[in-house]
């Protein structure tokens, strides 16, 4: 595998060396070839994610291909647009210039994608390191086999192999790519990993996207659905019999956990007495099957680990406040979420939520959809990750905007010091280094003095 992680990395570098995946028509192609990837192999995806996570192909196309596929359709259409340079203001003072801002990409970039959503989470930064011109190693999940397998299989059928390639593997594969120089790591994972990622690219000063998730709040403000605590419960548990039925291990529809070790972990979170008091609905498991009903806990401790670690697993938490204000400063003593939900219709509520906590972003009155939203920055802040992705912002989070600033080379004359620039006045040889322009407003500023 070392051996492979060495020829890969270099391949890339030569690759991006001699400029292949600078033009835009490369860009271009690249991306229709995900495009048909996506359309050629759809029913792969669908086992593939069945096999992973038992997704319902419904949920896959939804969640992955669709999102996806909207992602590089909005891509094509307005690369051009996102590829020209941009001209700036210059001032008078620098007259006759001109300037602007060139987008240029970054080099070779290293991805690192999730096991949660292991299709999306794996293509969707790689859509923006190509439309930025990139060259690109993605290392899937291996948390995700089938998921990774169908990556590593299919992208080098579609894609250009010696400037977009896929490395399998575990934590030493990780390891072993880390320790190589790439021009930009994008990282989706969990915090305690997104350390690792930022400690081993601080060595080759890289920078670095990290999208870390943790604990995304929803406030549900009674007042404007004039309901009670209990009620809204009963309306849960309701909603989950009817999408579900009364045995949703017998449902095709519900996704499964993804392995053992995150279905112990998820049995241990509520395995904790106080927090197994705490279950009002839900809560049996199927271990062999690695099935969890939907659980819903009113009031757990706020110091179990359930509540301060990120779920994973089809576990609700209801936290009882007294007042609405109680919510906002609960949010604010704790780590800055990816998302915070606002269930509302208090327009005073949701002024204050959006000035008085922090978080990557706030939906009030809805949940994920910001997720398909290109025109909307998507990253969090703080423990929940830093630097932002999705449509222009996936584009922009792979390059670098150069600045640019021109001027003709006939404006330019050079003089010798006339006598009145002598040792007194030491500021003006300096000036007298300026055009004609330039010393002529340094002259009306001293004569008007």
């Amino acid at each position: 595998m070392e051996v492979q992680v060495e020829e890969s990395w270099e391949e890339l570098r030569e690759s991006f060396r001699n400029r292949r995946t600078r033009s835009a028509a490369w860009r271009k192609s690249q991306l229709r070839g995900l495009l048909r990837l996506l359309h050629d192999k759809e029913t792969d995806i669908f086992n593939a994610m069945k096999d992973d996570l038992g997704k319902h192909p419904t949920e896959t196309y939804r969640d992955e291909v669709g999102i996806l596929v909207k992602s590089l359709n909005l891509t094509l259409t307005c690369l051009d647009k996102w590829m020209a340079s941009s001209k700036v203001h210059v001032p008078l003072v620098a007259f006759p210039t001109s300037g602007e801002i060139v987008p240029e990409p970054l080099g070779v970039v290293l991805i690192f994608s999730s096991w949660n959503f292991p299709l999306g989470l794996a293509l969707d930064p790689v859509i923006g390191a190509i439309a930025a011109g990139n060259a690109v190693l993605l290392k899937p999940s291996e948390l995700a086999p089938a998921c990774s397998l169908f990556l590593a299989k299919n992208i080098p059928l579609y894609l250009d192999r010696k400037a977009v390639k896929v490395v399998e593997g575990g934590a030493t594969t990780a390891e072993q790519l880390l320790n190589k120089k790439w021009d930009k790591i994008f990282f989706t994972g969990s915090a305690r990993v997104g350390r690792v990622i930022m400690s081993a690219a601080a060595n080759h000063l890289t920078p670095v996207t990290l999208e870390l998730g943790g604990k995304c709040p929803a406030i549900l403000d009674l007042s404007s659905i004039s309901s009670s605590r209990d009620r809204a419960i009963d309306s849960m548990k309701e909603r989950i019999k009817k999408l579900y039925g009364d045995k949703p291990w017998e449902n095709n529809s519900m996704s499964r956990i993804v392995n053992q070790n995150h279905f112990r972990r998820l049995r241990n979170l509520i395995e904790d007495p106080a927090v197994a008091a705490s279950i009002v609905h839900g809560g049996s498991m199927d271990e062999e099957n690695l099935f969890i009903e939907p659980t819903i806990l009113l009031d757990p401790p706020l110091e179990a680990e359930i509540m301060t670690e990120e779920i994973f697993g089809p576990f609700l938490p209801v936290i009882t406040v007294k007042r609405i204000q109680d919510s906002v400063d609960f949010i604010s003593s704790r780590p800055q979420p990816l998302a915070i939900y606002v269930f509302s219709n208090d327009e005073t509520l949701r002024r204050q939520v959006i000035a008085e906590t922090s978080s990557g972003g706030v939906t009030f009155n809805d949940a994920i959809i910001q997720f398909a939203c290109d025109t909307l920055p998507f990253g969090g802040v703080g423990q929940s990750g830093f630097g932002k992705y999705h449509g222009k912002f996936s584009f922009d989070a792979f390059s670098h905007g150069k600045s640019v600033l021109r001027r003709s080379l006939k404006t330019e004359m050079s003089f010798g010091y006339p006598p009145w620039t002598d040792h007194k006045l030491p500021f003006l040889r300096a000036a007298y280094n300026f055009d004609y322009i330039g010393i002529f407003l340094l002259l009306i500023g001293l004569k008007r003095k």
